[in-house]
């Protein structure tokens, strides 16, 4: 199990306007989880006085919703954990930086607060934010800054001598959960006693701690197996985990957010879990294209990689928590495997699944 590392500082993440949208995905997966921050607030003026956990899950966690940064930092300081990091907790279309939170980012600054972004904006080459970190000795990260392109790497078949067990994390559609459930097997792994690495593939699970991994939409194309491969690669080299779980991107036919084919190409992973929200009819900010059948997208995955789908996450957004079980069983009817909503059932019969692949895998070399 790895040892639980001490968090590199105290974050108020900014999400104004977002949270609770699928625009505050970085911000929802802070809440629920990293190991890089101890998260402190949540800032969005429409839903102050809330807790981030109730409005997330239903389960208070004692992250406050506060309407502003200002009474984020008083909060802090009132409560002597005062801020290191403020975090830009939206993930809009583009990841473009607005007005309003380029004025937060100026005040965070000039508080003293070290700035982390994973949008497309880069803060770092905006004159005035650089200016103002140099002159105040604050760091601003941005998170979707490629590597040099001398450090990139292209595909070289090297995955082939992984021998870690590789699970990938697809979905169904974009923003559907596919990170929240990758972490969710991580920790079911790690309770377990198996040795497991996350290889991350967006700015999220590198906010989250992620030791491994990439940005993907931030990449040119012709590197971005290479660049998938190599993470893989070094957590094998490094850590020579039992597992390794890969973050899947958008979904295979999703039209704005494609994303899948690559990860079965260069990861080539041994099993796929696939993350499904049963309620949705459409994909992700396109209501006049219908989402694919879950069926069709299994027959797709399966096509593609000769590798199974074992089990299927589901997300429970629209449906009413009683319905939950009900919807379960009868995707696990019609799918015959394993089904359950991570979020409230905990990731153990994926894990289950998995170590039955596993185990089913090493059988037929032995």
């Amino acid at each position: 199990m790895r040892k639980a590392a001490e968090p590199e500082g105290r974050a108020i993440v900014y999400c104004e306007g977002a949270f609770g949208t699928t625009n505050g995905k970085t911000a929802h997966g802070l809440v629920r989880f990293t190991r890089r921050y101890r998260v402190l607030s949540v800032v969005d003026s429409g839903l102050a006085g809330a807790d981030a956990g109730e409005v997330l899950d239903g389960r208070a966690n004692g992250i406050p919703i506060l309407p502003s940064l200002d009474l984020a930092l008083r909060d802090a300081a009132a409560r002597e954990r005062p801020a290191t990091h403020l975090v830009i907790g939206l993930a809009p279309d583009g990841g473009r930086l607005g007005r309003r939170a380029r004025a937060a980012v100026v005040k965070a600054l000039e508080r003293g607060l070290n700035v982390d972004s994973g949008l497309h904006d880069f803060l770092s080459e905006d004159p005035v934010l650089a200016g103002l970190a140099a002159r105040v000795h604050c760091a601003i990260r941005d998170i979707r800054k490629p590597p040099p392109r001398r450090k990139l790497h292209f595909f070289t078949g090297q995955i082939d001598a992984v021998k870690s067990f590789r699970v990938a994390v697809l979905g169904t559609d974009s923003a559907v959960g596919k990170r929240t459930t990758a972490w969710k097997m991580v920790e079911e792994l790690e309770a377990r006693a198996h040795s497991v690495e996350l290889v991350g593939t967006g700015q999220t699970a590198w906010l989250q701690g992620a030791r491994y991994g990439l940005v993907l939409d931030s990449l040119v194309n012709d590197f971005v197996t290479g660049e998938i491969e190599h993470a893989v690669c070094r957590a094998w080299k490094e850590r020579t985990p039992g597992f390794i779980v890969i973050e899947g991107q958008g979904s295979l036919m999703n039209p704005a957010y494609p994303g899948g084919l690559e990860i079965l190409a260069a990861a080539r992973p041994d099993v796929v879990v696939l993350q499904h929200a049963p309620a949705r009819q459409s994909y992700d900010g396109f209501p006049g294209y219908p989402l694919h059948p879950l069926w069709t997208q299994i027959e797709a995955i399966e096509l593609l990689s000769n590798r199974p789908v074992v089990a299927v996450a589901i997300n429970h957004e629209g449906l009413r928590t009683d319905d939950v079980p009900v919807v379960c069983t009868t995707i696990a009817r019609e799918t015959r495997i394993p089904v359950c909503d991570p979020l409230l059932d905990g990731a153990g019969p994926l894990v289950d699944a998995i170590l039955e692949a596993q185990s089913t895998a090493l059988e037929a070399v032995s």
